[in-house]
């Protein structure tokens, strides 16, 4: 812990010193338009690859402001699945997207997830999060048809801006973060430094987190039409008592037991540190013609000890058996992603043409041990030195690693050392038949393959994916759609027994929609309809030889639709009362394969997959006492686990304050789960339970803004 309040006090000193460096004066931004300065944006590259308003893309999209991020005092991403449509929790960073479960991510739009495993990603970095809905694979490649998260990083800034922040909060959350942007000399070069940290006790036993985060970034305007910027940012989380599971539950979805439940130690962790590289070269040759090239480097290592829940000890009885788990996780990843955008006329109609190719390497590594669980209930059938513990009354202390140093030295670690690569062509038009008529074309070819060094296996799969879509604006202001897109998800290695090699699972989406600007410009609404069909998921084979004699254990014959429809507006109900909100619908059933035998599914239920969600945030300026009011809710409806328990459904509220005082100072207190509402974020399976979600919790943060 020292070591990391060295390092942000570290961070700090270089963030005040780049303040203490502004002698000029400070540019002063007046706001005109709230809907552009807190939650609204007209236009993102996220479904096009081009600049494009939100309003002509014929495709769901959300963008989530820096503004929003603020306002929410969001940490973490999981803080703010509320503000996205069609999106829940499902464990760790993964989330059920339109139905389907899913961890789909990019970083200014290319490869390179830092948190990958079961940490969750950090936003202290982050000016805005854009979601595209459904499915991507014509830009994106390989995925889950769900959706696709992307994190715009901040980036320098030539005009100077720095602000300190301070955090407390229960649960011993304390923080400290600082960043600071601005020219360098007269030579076409801007600086961004920035430094945080804080710690926080969970509310489960043992549990607590604790991160500390690096960044620094270089921009230089080569000349007046090409800028590179170049950035770094290290991140160091420690979760303590993690990996965390559930809590116990009966059928019916209650809590055997407190939330603050857990199996793990006081011993046991979670660490992941990672340094991450990032060079974006934007060059435009003319007026028309613009060239964006990303490259992104990822260096992450990942360890955990951590106690697994087996169940309990005899049927009925409050005694979990536990077993004891020791992991190491590392990877090493390499993206580059071009994308070469021209515009032209050409018969008669205004054509955005769009040219890309992107190359993805990964080196994974794991290393994994398991020590048994010992039954005193059944001694004969104990496996190992592992202590149970109460469900009711647990007691601590004699399990972890200390206890179990020598039996672990006897036990050898399970390997794989595996190479992925990845690479993509495509191509795209953006055709403006008229100022009413829009057409959008565009066809992808990938190729992945995945090597084992450890158990020489490999896999391959290739792809060709395409999309349409066709946008009329009948008045100003108003935009309807239609829009066709598929994807595709490798297979990846499988065991010999399970059959294969097997081809990708496909996906295909029809999607129709409306898109409005409201009162004058000041809300955008965006409805869509959707439908997607997954195709060729493995399922286990039916014959009661499989796995024998070379009968597969796998088929390739499973598919599965999602069925929906999402609402989202954003904007500005008055001059004072901004809002977020957003509903979505979803049924996504087996409709290829027995109930039951696609992953993810019990009978024809997906798991934590609600049919009803609705999120909602509002902020309303009280200009008199120079102060706002936030607040929102989140409610989820019924869902089901893994092991076909109810996951009930739930409903939070949040609230905020924030205040401006005097020479730049800002004072923010938000509120979590206001009326301390017991529920389940999500479920999983019995033996572990599930995932409670987080009682109040209290923020206050002062921020000073230079």
């Amino acid at each position: 812990m020292r070591g990391r309040w060295r390092t942000a006090a570290v961070v700090l000193a270089m963030t005040g010193s780049a303040m203490a460096e502004q002698t000029g004066p400070i540019e002063e931004l007046v706001v005109v338009g709230r809907a552009q300065e807190f939650y609204r944006v007209n236009d993102s590259s996220l479904a096009t690859r081009t600049p494009t308003a939100l309003i002509d893309t014929p495709q769901a999209v959300q963008v989530l402001t820096e503004q929003l991020i603020e306002d929410q005092a969001a940490r973490e991403i999981t803080d703010l699945y509320r503000s996205i449509s069609g999106i829940t929790f499902f464990s760790y960073s993964g989330v059920t997207a339109r139905g389907f479960r899913q961890d789909e991510i990019r970083y200014d739009g290319v490869r390179g997830d830092p948190f990958a495993g079961f940490a969750v990603p950090q936003l202290f970095n982050i000016e805005r999060i854009e979601v595209l809905k459904g499915v991507s694979g014509m830009l994106y490649g390989g995925g889950e048809p769900g959706g696709l998260i992307n994190y715009v990083l901040k980036k320098p800034q030539y005009r100077r801006e720095a602000e300190l922040s301070a955090t407390l909060g229960n649960r011993a959350l304390r923080g400290i973060s600082g960043e600071a942007t601005g020219p360098i000399g007269d030579g076409g070069f801007a600086y961004r430094l920035g430094g945080f940290y804080e710690e926080q006790d969970s509310f489960r036993n043992n549990a607590g987190e604790e991160s500390a985060i690096l960044t620094g970034q270089i921009a230089w305007q080569l000349a007046p039409e090409t800028e590179l910027v170049a950035s770094f940012e290290h991140y160091d989380v420690d979760l303590d008592g993690n990996r965390l599971r559930g809590v116990p539950v009966d059928d019916d979805g209650e809590f055997l037991t407190d939330i603050s439940w857990n199996t793990n130690e006081a011993s046991d962790f979670l660490n992941l540190e990672a340094d991450i590289g990032q060079l974006m070269l934007t060059h435009a040759f003319t007026e028309d013609t613009s060239l964006r090239l990303v490259a992104r480097y990822v260096d992450n290592a990942e360890r955990q000890q951590y106690h697994e829940s087996r169940g309990p000890a005899a049927p009925g009885s409050t005694l979990y058996l536990r077993e004891f788990r020791d992991q190491k996780r590392s990877s090493e990843e390499a993206s580059v992603t071009a994308d070469l955008v021209h515009r032209l006329d050409l018969g008669g109609a205004r054509h955005t043409l769009l040219l890309g190719a992107d190359y993805f390497d990964a080196s994974s590594s794991f290393a994994g041990r398991t020590a048994r669980q010992f039954n005193p209930l059944d001694p004969a059938a104990s496996l190992g030195p592992v202590q149970p513990i109460d469900l009711l009354n647990p007691v601590y202390g004699n399990s972890g690693i200390d206890f179990l140093r020598d039996d672990l030295a006897a036990i050898p670690f399970r390997r794989s050392e595996t190479e992925a690569e990845r690479y993509g062509v495509y191509l795209q038009d953006q055709i403006e038949l008229t100022e009413r008529f829009h057409v959008i074309a565009g066809a992808r070819y990938d190729d992945f393959e995945e090597t084992d060094a450890v158990s020489g296996a490999s896999a391959q799969d290739d792809e060709i994916s395409y999309r349409g879509g066709l946008l009329f604006k009948p008045v100003d202001g108003l935009s309807l759609y239609a829009s066709y897109g598929e994807g595709f998800q490798p297979q990846g290695i499988t065991d010999p027994e399970d059959g294969g090699p097997f081809g990708p699972e496909t996906s295909r989406q029809i999607e129709l929609g409306a898109k409005a600007d409201l009162f004058d410009g000041a809300m955008l609404l965006q409805v869509a309809v959707y439908e997607i069909v997954k195709d060729g998921v493995l399922v286990a084979n039916p014959d009661p030889g499989a796995g024998i004699g070379g009968v597969p254990r796998l088929l390739q014959i499973g598919e599965a639709t999602s069925e929906g429809f999402e609402i989202d507006v954003v904007g500005d109900l008055s001059d004072r009362w901004t809002l977020q909100a957003n509903y979505a619908y979803n049924d996504t059933r087996i409709t290829g394969g027995n109930p039951g035998s696609l992953s993810n599914t019990v009978g024809d239920e997906f798991v934590n997959a609600p049919d009803h969600a609705f999120g909602l945030w509002t902020r309303y300026e009280l200009p008199r006492i120079s102060s706002a009011i936030a607040g929102g809710l989140d409610y989820v409806g019924e869902r089901t686990s893994f092991s076909g328990q109810d996951v009930d459904d739930y409903v939070t509220f949040d609230l905020s304050w924030i205040t401006t005082l005097d020479s730049g100072w800002e004072l923010q207190i938000n509120v979590r789960n206001l009326f301390d509402e017991t529920y389940a974020a999500s479920g999983f399976i019995q033996r572990t339970g599930h995932f409670p979600g987080e009682p109040r919790t209290v923020v206050a943060q002062v921020t000073r803004r230079l």
